[in-house]
């Protein structure tokens, strides 16, 4: 079948390449918000929000004291000191949970507990450790009267209703994942069920005669599969479901029948690491597009030159590189971004920064991805390589703690030059 768009590449001569954001944009084209369900509250973690949220209530729901102490009013106590305290009688004892009925009069304190509602007539709490009361275990019975060493302020200590949001206000937009801080603002709201978009499902291939399962023994020209086990967490880590479809040997039955077990699951994307190059073995191509279409683009990028991009039976399909690295960098440049906006997720704030090369570096000319230590040093971020960037070398990604990224046309940079980084997730 032909391609939905013209084969950029082979109209130039192959010798045109795409730019990183081009190809993104291409791709990124192609995907839409999978649909929604609802979830209770308890089983919503790492979901993404396809609704927003208002406030049904104000939070706090009720004025109440930040500090466990003594609730008053603020002119009782002016001009107070250790020297010169002021004496108040105490007329209650209010603890957490508790709803007081009493109206604070001039000279008069309540003993307050950390989250207990304010009595009327209060506009002030000082702390226990500015009073000469010393007996603050659980249970300890409340003085008749209490020493104040301490000019306060109105609302010194205490919580107002509504201070952190109001009722009808939006809290979170559609768009947000739902993290542990908006499960906790969403209990306390009480909510306790949402709509949300359902994970996007990612099939995962592996192909080529040379892989062998990770538990296998090496037999010569062989190799264990590292890729699938490396995309799949980063999709996992991503939100996605993983649907597994093993390592297909080099024979177009075998990679037919496990694309065609991703379409029974009803896959939401298919990426394959490998077997999409012009290899005489390489028969993913044409399997891919005896029902679907591929476009093969040389992107200016290092590592991760050649990508493939298509549709499967109606299901976009990602060619990735074989070699380690490239398959992990493609993944976070192309795949994720695809797997953000099938997830409903707003668009991420960028996670670069700025740091300086400790040392000179070469690259040729691509826009290229290197792995990279950033440490601190002096206050400044500071940067070096991991040693030799070879595409098969996944022992540098993992001492890497960022990538390290030369624009495209610079083919040197200087040691102290202020690089781009983006920190590895």
């Amino acid at each position: 079948m032909g391609c939905w768009w013209y084969n950029v590449a082979a109209f130039y001569g192959g010798d045109f390449m795409l730019s990183v954001q081009e190809a993104r944009t291409r791709i990124l084209s192609n995907f839409y918000p999978v649909d929604t369900l609802v979830l209770p509250l308890e089983h919503a973690a790492g979901r993404v929000l396809a609704q927003d949220i208002t406030a049904a209530i104000d939070l706090p729901p009720f004025d109440n004291s930040s500090v466990d102490g003594f609730a008053l009013k603020a002119t009782d106590v002016e001009g107070a000191e250790p020297a010169s305290p002021r004496t108040l009688e105490v007329v209650a004892d209010i603890p957490a949970g508790s709803s007081p009925e009493i109206i604070l009069q001039a000279g008069q304190a309540a003993r307050i507990m950390t989250g207990a509602p304010l009595p009327l007539g209060a506009d002030a709490v000082v702390m226990v450790e500015d009073t000469d009361f010393k007996t603050r275990d659980a249970g300890s019975p409340t003085p008749s009267r209490v020493a104040i060493y301490r000019t306060v302020r109105r609302n010194n200590s205490i919580r107002r209703r509504g201070d952190d949001l109001h009722a009808g206000e939006i809290v979170l937009r559609a768009g947000q994942q739902v993290r542990a801080q908006e499960i906790g603002l969403l209990a306390m709201l009480g909510v306790d069920q949402m709509t949300v978009y359902r994970r996007p499902r990612l099939a995962l291939l592996s192909s080529g005669d040379e892989l062998v399962e990770v538990n296998t023994p090496l037999m010569p020209g062989k190799v264990r599969d590292a890729n699938s086990y490396t995309l799949a967490t980063l999709a996992e880590g991503s939100g996605a479901e993983i649907i597994r479809l093993g390592v297909a040997a080099d024979r177009p039955e075998d990679i037919r029948e496990r694309i065609d077990r991703a379409v029974a699951s009803q896959a939401d994307v298919i990426v394959s690491s490998a077997g999409v190059s012009v290899g005489a073995f390489d028969y993913v191509k044409m399997v891919v597009e005896e029902q679907g279409e591929l476009d093969f683009w040389q992107v200016n990028m290092r590592p991760g030159k050649p990508l493939a991009f298509g549709r499967y039976r109606g299901i976009p399909f990602f060619g990735l590189p074989g070699n380690p690295v490239s398959a992990f960098i493609g993944y976070l440049v192309y795949v994720r971004p695809a797997l953000d906006r099938l997830s409903g997720k707003t668009e991420p704030l960028s996670f670069r920064l700025t740091a300086r090369l400790v040392e000179p570096l070469e690259s040729d000319g691509r826009e290229s991805y290197l792995r990279a230590v950033v440490f601190q040093e002096n206050g400044k971020l500071m940067a070096r390589l991991t040693g030799h960037q070879g595409s098969g070398n996944i022992f540098s990604l993992v001492q890497a703690n960022a990538l390290l990224i030369v624009p495209s046309g610079v083919k040197s940079l200087p040691a102290n030059s202020d690089v781009e980084i983006w920190l590895i997730p």
